[in-house]
């Protein structure tokens, strides 16, 4: 598999786990006493929500950075992957209550954009035409267009 092709499914896995991990901040909350009723308490349990920020972290990882430094040399996915987790984090272990239900789904959806974005560098890289298209330095022996 092309590192192109990895880094796109690695993506498109990043948005779907970020913003199912927004949903699952804003809606656990409001329906924590029916929650264990449904058989769905885990959902509740600390180890979960800190299993899909690892989970999140390392999609992030394995895709955003690897794209940076292999294809796109653009900065913004790097920078908004880094402010989701900051926001995702400060806000599991600064706040409390429904401002933690606000702020943490914003950290979540600020991750799923950092992967949108480098989805859409990584694509435009091949591509003159796309409105994403960039042009790029010389780095380690390849030129990009």
């Amino acid at each position: 598999m092309t590192a192109k092709k990895r880094s796109s499914r690695l993506d498109r896995i990043g948005i779907t786990a970020s913003t199912l991990c927004a949903l699952h901040c804003a809606v656990v909350p409001l329906m924590l006493t029916f929650l264990p009723l449904a058989g769905l308490g885990f959902l509740t349990h600390p180890l979960f929500e800190w299993g899909m920020i690892l989970l999140a972290l390392l999609l992030g990882v394995s895709s955003i950075f690897l794209s940076y430094f292999r294809t796109h040399k653009r900065p913004a996915p790097l920078l908004l992957l880094l402010g989701g987790f900051v926001v995702i984090i400060a806000g599991h272990t600064l706040l409390h209550g429904w401002i933690e239900a606000i702020v943490v789904p914003v950290g979540g959806l600020t991750i799923a954009l950092a992967h949108f974005l480098n989805y859409k560098y990584v694509d435009s890289c091949s591509t003159e035409t796309h409105f994403f298209h960039l042009k790029h330095r010389r780095h380690a022996g390849h030129l990009h267009d």
